[in-house]
């Protein structure tokens, strides 16, 4: 279970940008993608918080203990229509995963899965992600054998089902694509499948054709072909009550599709009255998490005066996060093993108070948050451009050539171009033995690792920071950029500056304080 999410963020993270651009019914809103991978994104950071609250002894985590994260962290974080529908086909299985994980139990939770959905939507369409899953339930129960043939066959049944849905579906039929939530849904299957046999799927290619126009300038104005305004909230609230709330919500608006139980709902409705659907939430129940998007809010002509701009970086220590603060970005802090959610680079955006922004991650491994976090913050009005910045000194060489009183494309671009011209290396220092790029370590060893790779192995800071940099500097360079950790004396730095200048005179040194939770050094090369 923790693995298929895992892997399920990383495909939805994968696909997320060509899923937004066949996103066409029920609103052309480019959105579909983005929202899929915030709602599993939102599952998996709840399955990691029951291992890491096992790993400090406070709950023993089991299947069940990870289904059922994961089924309240889908519903919690479900976004859209398609991440709403996904969080119940996930509760679904939940249901039954947590009483067995064997092909039987799987086969069940299919099946009741695919129902669920069904239920939760006010007026099911066929060619969209409920047929996937009808598919993929229905080759489940057909299948022999164990686990690995049950969700080989229902991942191969939603493959065609998903490509027969342009044929199902007019809007779909006359785009030429297939539709964006089935291809999500088909997405997570194959991370199951990937989890369960250690084997990834072949990758199909769901091209979209070309002069298909973007789902934002194909769709007409907001409330000429459909409601204004995207309403979602959670609720606390009865039974009784929530079905009284579908009546109402489904003669306000449409895409009505509610899912949950237990006393807590995910609702979402399009609506022209977002007031009245948020008014119906009160009297149910207790609403909370309201998000009301207006479906032309993305589509507002580009200002042409001068915009304010902000820059919103991730950053490994409180040192580097004071440099860029007093530089004039917003900074959010990435602790040692815990990287920054989509939500807080959103929240970070939010506080630049800026119409232009641009992101950087400065971590690989956070690029398709990064997008997930701009495609989000761009539904709000938001101008954002994610620089994919791979270390904290790419960040900071960025950051040094920013200027905001010039063009956006044009400071993007001079960024861009400054964070690409600097190599990124580190020390750390190794946990246990194990093989690397450079060798065999051991436990206490230190590593030099460039460009993310380990280059070198060596026995103590001052003489592996030396190696490293020579082998950075023999590529040549203008700029060497050193951070140091909160634990590392002012004397190396010294001793390194000196070692440059001796060995190459005509590159400068400059040395910052990375503070708590920064590696012992962090190095860059312009």
């Amino acid at each position: 279970m923790r693995t298929w999410c895992s892997l399920a963020l990383e495909a939805l993270g994968r696909e997320r940008e060509e899923i937004d651009a066949i996103n066409v019914y029920p609103v052309a809103d480019g959105d579909t993608g983005t929202n899929l991978y915030l709602t599993v994104e939102s599952a998996a950071a709840a399955v990691e918080a029951v291992f890491a609250a096992h790993e400090t002894g406070s709950l023993v985590a089991g299947r069940a203990d990870a289904v059922r994260a994961m089924a309240h962290g889908a519903l919690i974080g479900a976004r859209g229509n398609s991440g709403t529908i996904l969080a119940q086909l996930l509760r679904g299985m939940a249901g039954v995963l947590a009483h067995g994980g064997d092909a039987d139990h799987l086969r069940a939770a299919l099946t009741r899965a695919a129902a669920a959905a069904r239920q939760a939507v006010a007026h099911p369409v066929e060619g969209t992600v409920l047929t996937v899953a009808t598919a993929a339930a229905e080759a489940a129960e057909r299948a022999a054998g164990g686990l690995t043939a049950v969700v080989a066959a229902a991942y191969e049944s939603a493959r065609t089902a998903l490509a027969a849905t342009p044929g199902q579906l007019a809007v779909l039929g006359r785009a030429g694509v297939v539709d964006a939530g089935g291809r999500g849904l088909v997405a997570v299957l194959g991370a199951l499948l990937e989890a369960v046999s250690g084997q990834a799927p072949a990758r199909t290619s769901w091209a979209v054709p070309e002069g298909l126009p973007a789902p934002a300038e194909d769709c007409a104005p907001a409330g000429a072909e459909g409601p204004a305004f995207e309403v979602i909230y959670l609720l606390e609230a009865g039974d009784e009550a929530v079905g009284r709330l579908r009546a109402r919500l489904d003669g306000l608006g449409d895409s009505l599709v509610v899912v949950g139980g237990d006393g807590l709902w995910n609702v979402h409705v399009h609506v022209d009255d977002a007031g009245a659907a948020v008014e119906a939430g009160v009297e149910a129940g207790r609403p909370y998490r309201i998000r009301i998007t207006h479906f032309g809010a993305d589509r507002v002509p580009a200002q042409a005066e001068p915009a304010q701009r902000g820059v919103v970086v991730v950053v490994p220590g409180d040192g580097l996060a004071e440099l860029c603060t007093e530089a004039g970005a917003t900074t959010v802090l990435a602790r040692p093993g815990e990287p920054p959610a989509s939500g807080e680079l959103v929240d970070a955006i939010r506080r630049a108070h800026a119409r232009e922004v641009v992101l950087l991650p400065s971590d690989a491994t956070l690029r398709h948050t990064a997008g997930a976090a701009a495609e989000q913050a761009r539904t709000e009005g938001v101008r954002v451009a994610v620089i994919p910045t791979r270390a904290a000194v790419q960040g900071l060489a960025a950051l040094a050539v920013h200027e905001p009183d010039r063009g956006f494309d044009e400071d993007v671009v001079a960024m861009t171009a400054a964070a690409g011209a600097t190599r990124y290396a580190e020390l750390a220092v190794a946990e246990r033995q194990s093989w690397t790029m450079a060798g065999i370590c051991q436990a206490g060893d230190i590593l030099g690792l460039i460009d993310g790779d380990v280059a070198v192995i060596g026995a103590d800071v001052p003489s592996t920071a030396r190696t490293v940099l020579d082998r950075m500097l023999s590529a040549g360079g203008e700029l060497v950029t050193l951070v140091l950790g909160q634990d590392v004396p002012d004397a190396l730095a010294d001793a390194l500056a000196e070692h440059v200048r001796e060995g190459y005179p005509a590159v400068d040194t400059v040395v910052y304080r990375g503070g708590r939770q920064v590696a012992p050094l962090l190095l860059g090369v312009e």
